[in-house]
């Protein structure tokens, strides 16, 4: 392995998407940016991962944990059949998207709009079929997929005509919009009620692609995961970084916040052993 694949000051970085694992990322780029002061040309994000991206350049990491942690010190289950205020079995949606409109403030916004390229993908169910009952087929295939593949990079959903498209999130924190888009790029149906963004209903991009490269695709590329792939592209100048063991957040236990800390802290260790091993390299090269 060359010093080239472990790039401490990438030129794009992809935020990958895993739900509640994405607090890892968290962590891993709080080192990142500050023993480096990492700062690419473009960031991409899907699904948790563009949560991850939008609260990396608009400087609110931190606020997130907090928020999030606070929301989950007052839930103590992921399931009510008898919210009837509602209408929903479940708490994420509305839990997630009023935390991240909380986070993602005007000043976040402003940071985000004159930062770096940020794109974050998001999919559409076939224009065919119910957005839910769409979504819900897409995330059966995702799931075949993934099991079948072991790769972050899909095409099954694709086949049954899933549609998806990098969206400019710069443009839409100049808008106003950038809450908005990333409570649109992570919509797992049936948990989630698939919203309109630009009067076509959204799902997960995640069922699309977990690691979407931006566009243009160009330079050294950090690659943030969730979790492991057995298969994973052997790409030149691209890095695939996953945490070193599972993550203790589930992926939508909305319910424990001391386990979004503990993942937020094994992103820190594992930040800390990255550099250490690109130092390691360096020395051994120089």
């Amino acid at each position: 392995m060359s010093v080239d694949t472990l790039p401490s000051r990438p030129d794009q970085i992809v935020f990958s998407g895993g739900g509640l694992r994405c607090f890892w990322q968290g962590g891993f780029m709080s080192v990142l940016g500050r023993e480096r002061r990492v700062a690419p040309s473009r960031v991409c994000g899907v699904s948790g991962g563009a949560l991850s991206a939008a609260v990396f350049l608009g400087g609110r990491e931190s606020d997130l944990l907090d928020r999030m942690c606070e929301a989950f010190a007052r839930q103590d289950r992921n399931v009510d059949l008898f919210d009837r205020k509602s209408g929903r079995i479940t708490p994420h949606q509305e839990i997630y998207c009023r935390v991240v409109k909380d986070v993602l403030d005007p000043e976040a916004e402003a940071r985000v709009a004159a930062g770096p390229s940020l794109q974050i993908l998001i999919a559409h169910p076939p224009l065919d079929a119910a957005p839910a009952l769409g979504g819900v087929a897409m995330s059966a295939a995702y799931e075949a997929e993934l099991h079948v593949k072991g790769s972050p990079h899909f095409g099954w959903a694709e086949k049954m005509g899933l549609t998806s498209e990098l969206v400019d999130a710069n443009e839409a924190a100049r808008q106003g919009k950038l809450a908005d888009l990333v409570c649109a790029a992570a919509v797992i149906p049936p948990v989630f009620i698939p919203p309109d963004w630009n009067g076509r209903p959204t799902i997960d991009g995640g069922m699309a692609d977990q690691a979407p490269m931006p566009d243009p695709d160009e330079g050294t590329t950090l690659v943030l995961l969730t979790r492991e792939y057995p298969n994973v592209p052997d790409a030149p100048g691209r890095h695939y970084v996953v945490p070193r063991g599972e993550t203790p957040a589930d992926k939508i236990d909305f319910t424990d916040g001391d386990k979004l800390m503990e993942t937020w802290n094994q992103g820190e260790r594992d930040a800390e052993h990255y550099l250490a091993e690109v130092d390691r390299q360096s020395g051994a090269t120089a």
